[in-house]
């Protein structure tokens, strides 16, 4: 692989990572840990339960698992969409500043406190965890329509390799 290739690889990463709101690469291929996809998995709802519990409310939650997908030349990442809806926006909102306030005391890094991309402008919280393994988005769609008020959330792991690759 020349230099230039190797550059073009390294922006292609970093744009989709900005994309997906993580903010933590691995800068080179022998950087990206081999762990097995279950124990990801796994370690991605736990996440979510933590999340969960720092929004403290009584609501539905949307039942989803953890998913795994493709990231560069065969290696992985877990990602893990789920929602609540019920409470009144406000209490939605409330649970918003809990985030705020909680995912930093918890040892998160808040790389985004603003508005999302999308034509609604909602309201969005991105964090990082301490080791830049996971990424948290999570996002408060205001009532609509006939649509109810909810909380958007996504825990994404950072990539990983299921095992060892050869580098020739």
């Amino acid at each position: 692989m020349t230099s230039k290739t190797c550059k073009v690889a390294a922006y292609a990463i970093l744009f989709c990572l900005i994309l997906s709101g993580c903010s933590e690469i691995h800068e080179n291929d022998a950087d990206v840990p081999v762990r097995p996809t279950s124990e990801v998995q796994d370690e991605a709802e736990e996440i979510s339960s933590s999340i969960l519990e720092i929004l403290s409310l009584k609501a539905k939650a949307t039942e989803s698992g953890a998913m795994i997908s493709p990231c560069e030349e065969g290696d992985y990442r877990a990602h893990h969409p789920w929602g609540v809806y019920g409470p009144a926006a406000k209490d939605l909102v409330e649970a918003m500043d809990r985030l705020r306030s909680q995912l930093p005391k918890k040892g998160w890094k808040i790389v985004k406190d603003g508005l999302d991309d999308s034509q609604a402008k909602s309201p969005q919280i991105v964090a990082d965890s301490a080791d830049g393994e996971f990424s948290v988005d999570a996002r408060f769609h205001d009532r609509q329509n006939d649509d109810p008020a909810q909380l958007e959330v996504t825990v994404q792991s950072a990539c990983f390799r299921l095992g060892s690759r050869s580098t020739s």
